[in-house]
């Protein structure tokens, strides 16, 4: 919950920051689905 509320904040400063944080995300998810 406190990573989207940070992604949040930085998607109204920098919104391609925003972009590359949902990126990582996403990449994330898709590593946790194989570890697990």
């Amino acid at each position: 919950m406190s990573k989207e509320k940070t992604v949040k904040k930085a998607e109204k400063k920098k919104p391609e920051k925003n972009l590359k944080e949902k990126r990582a995300d996403k990449k994330a998810k898709k590593e946790g689905k194989k570890n697990s």
